[in-house]
């Protein structure tokens, strides 16, 4: 490999997790804030555990790479509440990427940082359309290295234009920056001539909801061992395992496993065929990870729980999408809970309000918050209590602005937030100007993110996952979506799909 030569690579970077369900579109205007779009260092550095900072640190340790930050917008102010994105907000952010990628060329080699599951009013394959124009730009001769979310929905549209994708395999997403550093090793290497882009890919003809992809257990613990195994054995072979996200309806969702090999497209058939196979066979494994309860038993059985002594305990909803979903606070009250956190309940117009009435810590509160805005966020609830935090105003992306705190009934909390917040971590729920140890409950919105600081750091001493009995935006029920874009019968398990189908010539 020459290290002598000198070559630049250009670093763009678009995301979303659309829910294509919700009502409210992710508009221009929800991409810019204080900080988005970002180009430059303050694009390169501005996440150094991400995809991005593994990116710049590996390719910044070669010796002659230019690495160029390339305006693009950062993750929405709404994050993955709010739903279409609009074709104004795409064209506009793709047309300045492609203008400077014109203007500040020729590149040797392009790094797409995307998620996989943005959907776009009118642009069916998003991430795709984005690699063909970048393509179009750049040339025949240099080279596309993007890295993905677990979740994306991918087909074979993809790689037609870019040469490598690498994807994050753990869920929750711990390996984020370990892609980041693939994408960049593997684009120089390619770029110098050590190696050479051969991939395949198949679709597996199967639909889950996100809660049920843990991959801290089996069988999806399994089925990411039997892919690193394969990168173990064969020296430049990478295996991703899209799991899919149903909550886009678009049509190349579903199950997706590619496989990239240094000029052996054999080889990378015959891994993804493996891989395919395997997945079939524990389909009906794959499925059935998680026990659901109802929110009503949930509540109730997490109050058994904690009366026993085995607190504190972690309540999950996993179906609030829009953050708005009011089902937990409103059980809380109906069955008496105490020593409850509720982090958080979404409502822009109470924060709002109690902005624009000047709330001080100390004042009483009564005021109905949540619900409104869909059949999935319940009604409206009534809470009566004190207001012990108000956060510093903002309009950013930044989770931990704005919130206000109230403390009710026997030693509850309600954290109310402008947007959805799934709290991750112990330092995210402090970051709320809440103490975990504070609470025998903790309730909060999430689906698998939740297990990174409130599992794996051995702190939950019980987890219950709970839904709404209807089966709203979230539900492991996914024919209670009403799709459009996606027929469900050709999915598994609410169809009968054939397999194996012959794998697709490519």
């Amino acid at each position: 490999m020459d290290l002598e030569k000198k070559i630049r690579v250009a670093v763009l970077h678009f995301m979303h997790e659309t829910v294509t369900f919700l009502s409210n579109d992710t508009t221009l205007a929800d991409f810019v804030y204080e900080g988005s779009p970002a180009r430059g260092e303050d694009l390169l550095t501005g996440d150094t555990r991400g995809y991005i900072g593994g990116f710049v640190k590996v390719a910044r340790e070669y010796p002659n790479v230019e690495v160029v930050g390339i305006e693009s917008p950062l993750f929405p102010k709404t994050g993955t509440g709010s739903g279409w994105v609009t074709h104004e907000a795409f064209e506009h952010f793709v047309g300045i990427m492609i203008r400077e990628l014109r203007e500040q060329g020729p590149f040797d080699g392009v790094y797409l940082a995307v998620h996989g599951a943005m959907a776009v009013r009118g642009i069916a394959r998003p991430e795709a359309e984005l690699a063909r124009r970048v393509r179009e730009v750049i040339g025949s001769d240099a080279f596309i290295s993007a890295t993905f979310d677990p979740h994306a929905n991918e087909d074979e549209a993809f790689l037609k234009s870019a040469d490598m994708a690498f994807s994050v395999k753990y869920f929750p997403h711990y390996d984020c920056h370990l892609q980041g550093q693939r994408a960049a090793r593997m684009l120089v290497r390619a770029i110098r001539g050590d190696f050479k882009p051969a991939s395949f890919q198949r679709k597996v003809p199967i639909i889950s909801a996100t809660v049920l992809q843990w991959t801290g257990a089996s069988p999806w613990m399994d089925m990411i061992q039997r892919a690193l195994v394969w990168e173990a054995r064969e020296p430049d072979l990478f295996v991703n395992v899209l799991f899919g996200f149903p909550w886009a309806d678009v049509p190349d969702t579903g199950m997706t496993v590619q496989a990239l090999s240094n000029g052996n497209p054999e080889l990378a058939r015959k891994v993804v065929d493996d891989m395919c196979d395997w997945i079939w066979r524990r389909r009906d494994d794959l499925l059935n990870t998680t026990k659901i309860l109802s929110i009503a038993n949930g509540v109730k059985q997490a109050k058994e729980l904690a009366t026993e002594g085995r607190k504190p305990v972690v309540l999950a909803d996993h179906s609030d999408r829009s953050g708005y979903a009011t089902w937990i606070l409103a059980q809380v009250l109906a069955q008496n809970l105490s020593r409850t956190l509720i982090a958080t309940i979404a409502d822009e117009q109470a924060i709002q309000t109690l902005q624009e009435a000047g709330v001080q810590v100390g004042q009483d509160f009564d005021m109905a918050v949540g619900g409104r805005v869909d059949p999935s966020s319940g009604e409206p609830v009534r809470i009566i209590g004190k207001i012990v935090h108000v956060g510093e105003k903002g309009a950013g992306q930044d989770r931990y602005l704005n919130n206000v705190n109230i403390a009710f009934g026997d030693g509850n909390l309600l954290v109310l937030s402008r947007y959805l917040v799934q709290a991750k971590e112990l330092e995210e729920i402090k970051q709320l100007h809440a103490d975990p140890q504070d609470f025998d409950i903790l309730a909060i919105k999430s689906r698998v993110h939740f297990r990174r600081g409130f599992d794996d750091s051995g702190f939950a001493q019980a987890i219950l996952v709970v839904e709404p009995d209807e089966p709203f935006l979230g539900t492991v029920r996914l024919d209670g979506l009403k799709y459009e874009n996606v027929d469900l019968r050709n999915f598994y398990p609410y169809g009968s799909p054939e397999w194996p189908k012959a794998a697709p010539d490519q």
